[in-house]
């Protein structure tokens, strides 16, 4: 689809500071949630809260800077516009391509983790891929549809969440002989909490989900800070009181052994047999609600990516009546459907991690070189939120790590490879290259959507 003059349309400006924060909420109330203590517990042992401070506080560091560059760039696009406009095309495109890569293998474990709680034994990739298909294509039809399904699944989330808690909170608690440090065959130790905190940090990810979605806001400027913000006002107390209850009800040894925590914990309850069906309804919705968000933000993050030639062309096509990148879409799903085919939950979270660590790293660096004009918080935190991103990226698990950093660097040969070949076209100076021009401008809507040449 193209618009006049072969221009690209812009997206359309519909979501309000409620929706936004719905969203935020939505992405980060998911598979982390009901999955990552578990992992992290094993890393951390005694440690666990630790482990969640730190993750909370480089979160915070990165959703304070990534809200004043959503204010100043209030496009699609996230952390890889940031980093084109403040940094250079380069930076951008490794924040634009470790968004990409970690947010699509957290798709993937979203929609696993759905699928492991509802579907029967046998049936859960065929579930998972179902999962996929139909949040996608309520996706398509506009973002106002998915803010409203998101604030349906959240609602309910939140409800069942709050039960959970409340019936945990009542049951005596576990023996927690032997807690204070690291299961058998733990981390334990310093890097043990950043191991812990770089596991916990999938289960924040989604907070800044709606600087992606900036080109779909209202009045930007001031409703992407206050989203942002509102966002993670929400989910940090509810992930602090969770990591409690969980310490509290199994001990950490017996919550580093488990994949399912809080089925576990409800298991341990007077009134389990109908407590574990309420944990099984709240971890499938927030799964749902979260993986309809990441599709959404993946999607947007395509597009601008395409848009800027980084990727082929013909993804930044947004539909000329839902207004929607649903080329982008599309293409997100089906490389997602395929993960859910070929992976497992626990085995793609610290990819992902690594991936939207790296993502956020670059969005510090970004808000460290904004002006007084447009700066809302100390610099001090963008220089935290740095540190911090790339202490995490790298306290990973080893397989992890090893996968993450393959990755990102067939990214960036494919990207030079691709730039120098356009060069020789005699393609400098345009969008998406290195040549004059590229970069410390704003560049969205002007490439066209023709299905002709593009980086990859």
């Amino acid at each position: 689809m193209t618009g006049s003059h072969g221009s690209a349309p812009p997206l359309a400006r519909r979501l309000t500071t409620g929706h936004a924060v719905v969203i935020g909420v939505g992405s980060m109330v998911g598979a982390g949630l009901f999955t990552a203590f578990g992992p992290a517990a094993a890393a951390a042992g005694g440690w666990l809260l630790g482990a969640l401070a730190v993750a909370a506080l480089i979160a915070f560091c990165n959703a304070t800077s990534s809200a004043q560059l959503a204010a100043q760039y209030p496009t699609s696009g996230g952390t890889y516009v940031y980093g084109r406009e403040r940094l250079g095309p380069w930076w951008g495109f490794v924040a634009g391509w470790g968004f990409v890569i970690g947010k699509t293998a957290s798709c993937a474990a979203m929609a696993l983790a759905f699928a492991a709680y509802v579907a029967p034994p046998g049936w859960e990739r065929v579930v998972g891929v179902a999962a996929v298909v139909t949040l996608t294509a309520v996706n398509y039809r506009g973002i106002t549809r998915t803010a409203r399904l998101t604030m349906v699944i959240v609602t309910g989330v939140l409800a069942a969440l709050v039960v959970v808690v409340v019936a945990l909170t009542l049951t005596p608690g576990a023996d927690r002989t032997g807690s204070a440090v690291a299961p058998a065959g733990g981390v334990g130790g310093v890097a043990g909490v950043l191991q812990g905190a770089a596991i916990l940090f999938f289960a924040f990810a989604g907070y800044a989900r709606i600087a992606t979605l900036g080109e779909e806001v209202v009045d930007p400027a001031r409703t992407i800070p206050r989203a942002v913000l509102g966002a993670f006002a929400v989910v940090v107390p509810l992930y602090a009181v969770t990591a409690l209850v969980l310490v509290r009800s199994l001990g950490v040894p017996a919550l580093a052994a488990s994949a399912a925590p809080l089925r576990s914990a409800a298991d341990t309850t007077p009134w389990s047999s109908w407590l574990t069906v309420v944990v099984g309804f709240a971890a499938a919705a927030a799964t749902l609600g979260a993986l309809l968000a990441l599709v959404a933000g993946v999607g947007r993050t395509t597009l601008a990516m395409a848009r800027e030639g980084d990727l082929p062309r013909r993804l930044a096509a947004v539909h000329e009546r839902y207004a929607v990148p649903h080329v982008a879409e599309i293409s997100v799903a089906v490389v997602v459907c395929a993960l859910v085919v070929l992976t497992d939950l626990r085995g793609v979270i610290g990819f992902s991690s690594f991936g939207v660590l790296t993502y956020y790293a670059v969005a510090n660096a970004a808000a460290l070189t904004q002006d007084r004009a447009h700066r809302r918080y100390p610099r001090a935190l963008a220089a935290l939120g740095v540190v911090g991103c790339v202490a995490l990226a790298f306290a990973v698990p080893s397989g992890s790590l090893v996968a993450g950093v393959a990755v990102l660097a067939v990214g960036l040969v494919g990207r030079l490879v691709a730039t120098r070949a356009r060069n020789r076209r005699g393609g400098t100076g345009g969008p998406g290259t290195d040549g004059p021009g590229a970069g410390g401008r704003d560049t969205r809507g002007a490439l066209p959507m023709d299905g002709g040449s593009a980086a990859f």
